[in-house]
C-alpha cells in the first residue's frame, strides 16, 4: 500500500500534484467538484504549515480547452478563502524564483504542465525521472504528493516521474477516491450487487461487465450502450438516425461480443422497456420498446423503466454507477439518470457514482452528496478501477 498525507514528516516543502482540468466555455473555465476536492488536501497541508508548489493541467495541445492555469488559481482561491499564487510558468528561471520565495503555509499553482514537451512524451517512468522537468523541481522540494486519482491511468511525466526520485505520498482525494472505486474487487458483499451501466461507450462497460461478472448480480441498462443491447436483443433501435453517429460503427465493432453477453447474462442484464425522444412540440414523450421503428433519437429510458430500476436499487446491498442512463443536461431526459441516483439516496446501500460527467447530475439537480457512499470525480481512471486493471500512479507510490 501507498504511504498517505498522515505518513509525512512534520514540516518541509511539497510539490503537489492535483486534477483541476475542467470544462472550458468561451474562453471562461468552470467550476466544479475538483477544485472542491482538492482544495480541501491543499487546505490541510496549507493549515499544517508546508510549503506548496501545486502541479496541474488542463486540456490537451491542439484543443480549445488548452489554456493557462490563471483562472483555475483564482477558482481554488475561492474554495480555499486564502490566496493561490500563480505564475506562468512551470520549471523555469520565473518558477523557480517564486518556488524559493514561498513560505511555510502558501501555495503556489505552476502553469499548465501540459504546455511543456516533456509532461506528455512517451518514457518510462525512469526515463521521465530524468527529464529536466522532473530533475529541476524535485530539487526544490521535500516530498511529493500525488493527489489527482483522475489521472491514475496516466504514465505522464508529473504523475510517474517524481515518485521516482523522491518520497512520495497520497493525498486524500487519491486515497478515498481508489479506496471507494476499488471496492467492487477487493470488498465481499451479502446481499445484491447492482451495477447501473449506461453513457456512450460500448467498449468500456464491456470490459466493465466481463471483470465483474462474480461480484455484480444485476446489470441495468441505459444511454447508447442500453440501445446497442437491445438492438442485439432483436429490437428495432441502436442504429444511427438524423445524422448522429454514436451508433453504428460501435455495433460493428461490438455486435459479437455484445450478442455473447446477454446470451451468458441472461436475466442479469436488465434493459429498458421504454424510452423517451423529444416529439414534434419539443416535449418528452416515451415509446415502448417492444414493437417500436425508431425514426428519432432516444435521450432517455422510459418511465416504466426507471421504476423497474428503482426497484432492483432498493432490493441492493451495493450499487456501483457507471454513466449516465440519459442526456441529464436536458432536464426533459433526466429522468432514468436522477431516478437511479434519488433510488440509491433513499436506501442504507454502500454506493459509488462515476464515470464521466455523471457525478455532476448530483449537483445539477440539488441531491445531497452525502446521500452516496462516494461520488468520483474520475472517469477512465475509474473504469480501470472498477475492472481491477493497475493504475500506474498506484503502482509508482506503491514502489
Amino acid at each position: 500500500m501507498f504511504k498517505t498525507l498522515d505518513d509525512l514528516p512534520e514540516e518541509g516543502r511539497l510539490l503537489v500534484r492535483i486534477d483541476v482540468n475542467s470544462p472550458v466555455e468561451n474562453g471562461e473555465v468552470q467550476d466544479n467538484r475538483r477544485f472542491s476536492r482538492h482544495a480541501e488536501t491543499l487546505r490541510e497541508l496549507a493549515d499544517d504549515g508546508y510549503t506548496l508548489g501545486v502541479l496541474a493541467h488542463q486540456g490537451r495541445p491542439g484543443r480549445d480547452t488548452f489554456v493557462s492555469l490563471e483562472q483555475h488559481a483564482e477558482i481554488l482561491s475561492s474554495h480555499l478563502e486564502r490566496e493561490i499564487q500563480y505564475v506562468p510558468d512551470t520549471y523555469g528561471e520565473d518558477a523557480l524564483e517564486a518556488i524559493r520565495d514561498l513560505s511555510g503555509g502558501e501555495i503556489l499553482l505552476l502553469e499548465n504542465v501540459r504546455m511543456i514537451d516533456e509532461e506528455l512524451a512517451d518514457r518510462t517512468p525512469e526515463a521521465h525521472a530524468d527529464s529536466a522537468f522532473v530533475e529541476t523541481l524535485s530539487g526544490e522540494f521535500n516530498a511529493y504528493v500525488n493527489d489527482a486519482y483522475s489521472t491514475a491511468h496516466r504514465g505522464h511525466a508529473s504523475i510517474v516521474g517524481f515518485p521516482q526520485v523522491m518520497d512520495a505520498y497520497a493525498g486524500r482525494v487519491m486515497e478515498a477516491e481508489y479506496e471507494a472505486n476499488s471496492a467492487i474487487q477487493e470488498r465481499e458483499f451479502d446481499g445484491h450487487v447492482s451495477m447501473a451501466l449506461g453513457g456512450t461507450k460500448a467498449d468500456d462497460l464491456i470490459h466493465v461487465m466481463e471483470r465483474v461478472d462474480d461480484t455484480v448480480d444485476t446489470f441495468l441498462m441505459g444511454g447508447i450502450v442500453g440501445e446497442l443491447f437491445l438492438r442485439a436483443a432483436g429490437h428495432d433501435v441502436g442504429y444511427d438516425v438524423e445524422d448522429t453517429d454514436f451508433f453504428d460503427e460501435q455495433w460493428a465493432e461490438q455486435e459479437d461480443t455484445i450478442r455473447e453477453l446477454l446470451d451468458s447474462y441472461g436475466d442479469r442484464i436488465r434493459l429498458p422497456v421504454d424510452l423517451a425522444y423529444e416529439d414534434d412540440a419539443g416535449e418528452r414523450a416515451e415509446v415502448a420498446v417492444e414493437g417500436v421503428e425508431k425514426g428519432t433519437s432516444f435521450l432517455d429510458v422510459g418511465s416504466e423503466t426507471v421504476g423497474e430500476y428503482e426497484a432492483v436499487v432498493a432490493d441492493s446491498e451495493a450499487v456501483f454507477v457507471k454513466g449516465a442512463l440519459g442526456v441529464f443536461e436536458d432536464e426533459r431526459f433526466a429522468d432514468g439518470t436522477v431516478g437511479i441516483l434519488e433510488a440509491i439516496a433513499r436506501t442504507d446501500c454502500f454506493s459509488v457514482v462515476g464515470g464521466g460527467d455523471t457525478s455532476r447530475s448530483i449537483e445539477i439537480y440539488g441531491m445531497d452528496e452525502g446521500d452516496f457512499s462516494h461520488v468520483s470525480i474520475a472517469g477512465g481512471a475509474y473504469v480501470r478501477a472498477l475492472t481491477g486493471e493497475s493504475l500506474v500512479a498506484i503502482e509508482a507510490l506503491e514502489e
